[in-house]
């Protein structure tokens, strides 16, 4: 069984003769053991908490906040109820995530030739990235290119049945060397390389980073960038939020948090699209992701 906690914090919400920025705290979502919420100041600023908002707000959610609901049901109708009361002038914004250590987490997720028995050496032949703000939690920019494998050029059957890549997918792709370099152009463009921007890629598993790309790259000589060097195993992150292990990766992750699969499974693209969903799921529930690699 999977045990976890959860909250939910609420934009500090102001008396009405307050200013946005002289807001006194934070609301906190607690769930206690029998499935149903309440809600509770979290923190206070330098003033002592008002209980005018903290009974207004109750009286405004009622009845919702007592009885047993999911993360995305218990943020959609109570911010369209404080929102509609006149909490707060963005209400956008009204289900805040708690602070994350990275400005943006990179979601890769690699496919590569295989076979039943593996074939040696593997090559990349799915290169994705979403771009994910670590403060909303939503998808910004997608990198996504395919590449033409050249040790085996030649797609088994095994390989397309398992990842939905097709011969023709891979003809006259650029190298992985090409797609390294378009992969350092988009770094750029999106602003990741500068140094006061903290971003980190997340992998379903060690297997992309630790094992894949420099594994291929040292078979071709190839230098590895250092943004690839620290990784957060999305695996890992879910055992310590949920308190189990994953052993059936993205099927079980989406299970254990009542998610619909997106896409087809070990489709590259998509594989990235559930980790995301995942990530952004457990942010809900409170989650801070750490970087879980260990330094080359």
């Amino acid at each position: 069984m999977c045990i976890y906690s959860q909250h939910w914090g609420i934009p500090a919400l102001t008396e009405p003769s307050a200013s946005p920025a002289a807001s006194l705290g934070i609301f906190e979502v607690r769930r206690d053991a029998s499935g149903c919420s309440m809600l509770a100041p979290l923190q206070t600023g330098a003033a002592r908490f008002s209980s005018y908002l903290l009974s207004r707000a109750r009286k405004v959610l009622g009845s919702h906040l007592f009885s047993p609901c999911g993360v995305p049901e218990f943020c959609s109708i109570s911010t369209r109820k404080l929102a509609a009361h006149g909490f707060g002038a963005s209400m956008a914004a009204m289900v805040s995530f708690p602070p994350q250590r990275y400005h943006y987490f990179l979601v890769l997720d690699f496919e590569a030739t295989c076979d039943k028995p593996q074939i040696h050496p593997q090559e990349i032949i799915e290169f994705p990235i979403l771009k994910l703000n670590g403060r909303t939690m939503e998808i910004e920019s997608t990198f996504h290119m395919y590449v033409q494998p050249v040790v085996h050029p030649q797609l088994t059957p095994f390989c397309t049945e398992l990842t939905g890549i097709i011969q023709a997918m891979v003809d006259g792709q650029p190298s992985l060397q090409q797609v390294l370099e378009r992969v350092d152009e988009w770094m750029a463009k999106e602003g990741l390389l500068d140094p006061n921007v903290k971003s980190i890629f997340v992998t379903c598993g060690d297997w992309d980073l630790k094992v894949m790309l420099p594994g291929q790259c040292q078979y071709l000589g190839l230098p590895v960038a250092d943004y690839f060097k620290q990784w957060i195993n999305l695996k890992k992150a879910y055992s310590f939020a949920m308190g189990c292990w994953p052993k059936n990766g993205l099927l079980d992750m989406n299970k254990g948090l009542s998610l619909q699969h997106i896409g087809r499974p070990h489709s590259g693209i998509d594989d990235c699209k559930n980790i995301a969903n995942i990530m952004k799921t457990l942010a809900y529930r409170g989650f801070i992701f750490k970087q879980t690699s260990k330094p080359f």
